[in-house]
């Protein structure tokens, strides 16, 4: 099976070196999604709850997911670099994420993705792709709470 390409740029293929993250506007790109997805979380009241979950210091959330994203999409590793090395469950240990909490992510993603105007086949490729951690981070807090 091959990896779809970028409608905009077919050189562009999803999943093969930087190419999400080239698809997403690189860095810069990246940084406006990340953005808006934390806007969204906090003025829509059906994904307000996980943004109490976070920290007063939003902007080093956004921080954080940036650099964690740029790695993910096969970009610079910036989260290794600045924070150190990640265990996406570790790192949210302390809160209790369950099918709700990971569908309202997924969700509130999908809206930032859709109000920033990305094609069907980016949300399409990157969509299914962010929901294996958001499980994994759901299957080891529920491991945690005895669920």
């Amino acid at each position: 099976m091959t990896n779809p390409s970028s409608p905009t740029n077919p050189l562009i293929q999803y999943g093969e070196g930087d190419g999400t993250l080239q698809a997403v506007g690189g860095l810069a790109g990246l940084r406006t999604l990340v953005e808006t997805f934390y806007r969204l979380m906090e003025n829509t009241p059906e994904f307000r709850p996980l943004f109490d979950m976070h920290p007063n210091n939003i902007e080093l959330t956004i921080d954080k997911l940036t650099a964690f994203l740029s790695g993910w999409m096969g970009g610079e590793r910036l989260y290794a670099k600045t924070y150190g090395e990640i265990n996406l469950p570790q790192a949210h240990a302390h809160l209790v994420v369950t099918e709700k909490e990971k569908a309202m992510w997924l969700n509130c993603m999908a809206a930032a993705l859709e109000e920033l105007g990305y094609s069907d086949e980016l949300k399409n490729y990157l969509l299914p792709k962010l929901e294996f951690p958001a499980e994994r981070i759901r299957q080891v807090s529920a491991a945690r709470q005895g669920l």
